[in-house]
């Protein structure tokens, strides 16, 4: 059975690849050598951010980074050296269905010996049946990869809506959000257990109600999962909603932390890019930005206490 975890856990993820490279430095593809060391250097900068919150106060115990290895594996190890908590992505960059970065990818995960493999994958209870076997067997051989050797496992589930299930809410993607995505989500999670799939944490999208993040838990801990954890992604919204789901989401026993990424960092990196401001300053903004975030979730917690 899962090991399961359920400390608090502030990520800071920046393990954006393909729409990073391209959305913020206009990169190829792949990138030319200068064009990857520019990145390379940016994610030092996210990371500069992440270390600064951690001197101003952010727990280290409590606190991560979700980068990848082709861009921030010395990140990875000095976070580790550290003890803080990382996660490395395992999946490749921009796919519909999930494939696995590298062949070899127990060798990938060994090499820098993450708390945390991380997967993304997108699945809908009601995709066609090939689409969800074709994904259900790569992920429960890593699944059972990280069992036996000690590696936590990260599941990060985004639940697209079918052309159906959009069609039934008029087309309307907050509709979908709102009156189907949640029940989606909780299908997608006892069918990816069933499969054999066991994740110590559930990365999901925010939800709107602490009912339904009672729901999303109590699927996450069913038949004696009691230890597994669920934290909440900002999937690039604005600030408001973000707030508005960590609020919810932090009064909720199970619900253990966040993972925001592109809200914490993309602005800074992007004004740093265009030379508006120094490292310095990218940093620092940084790390008031995920600052900010742990804040808004604990506050959530100790009202909810």
């Amino acid at each position: 059975m899962v090991q399961g975890y359920d400390r608090p856990l502030y990520i800071l993820p920046f393990d954006h690849r393909d729409s990073y490279a391209s959305g913020l430095f206009k990169a190829h593809n792949p990138p030319t050598k200068e064009e990857h060391d520019t990145i390379s250097e940016s994610k030092a900068i996210i990371y500069q951010g992440f270390t600064e919150a951690l001197e101003e106060g952010v727990r280290l115990d409590y606190a991560g980074i979700l980068v990848d290895e082709e861009y921030g594996a010395p990140l990875l190890r000095d976070a580790a050296a550290r003890g803080a908590i990382t996660a490395v992505p395992v999946e490749k960059s921009g796919q519909k269905l999930f494939t696995f970065e590298y062949d070899d990818y127990a060798a990938h995960i060994e090499a820098v010996r993450p708390t945390f493999a991380k997967v993304l994958v997108r699945y809908n209870p009601e995709d066609p049946e090939a689409d969800r076997r074709a994904q259900e067997k790569p992920l429960k051989a890593l699944s059972d990869w990280c069992m036996a050797h000690g590696v936590r496992y990260m599941f990060e589930l985004l639940v697209p809506a079918t052309e159906k299930q959009l069609a039934s809410v008029g087309n309307d993607k907050s509709r979908y959000d709102l009156e189907l995505r949640p029940q989606m989500m909780f299908g997608a999670i006892r069918a990816l257990q069933d499969a054999g799939i066991e994740a110590d944490v559930w990365k999901v999208e925010g939800l709107d109600t602490q009912d339904d993040y009672k729901k999303l838990v109590a699927t996450a801990r069913r038949d004696g999962r009691d230890k597994v954890g669920c934290i909440v992604l900002g999937r690039g919204a604005t600030n408001e909603t973000v707030e508005a789901w960590l609020r919810t989401a932090a009064k909720v026993e199970g619900m253990i932390g966040f993972a925001v990424g592109r809200t914490v960092f993309w602005d800074a990196i992007a004004a740093h890019e265009k030379g508006t401001i120094e490292r310095a300053a990218a940093a620092g903004q940084i790390a008031a930005n995920y600052r900010h975030w742990v804040d808004v979730f604990e506050s959530g917690r100790s009202a909810a206490a």
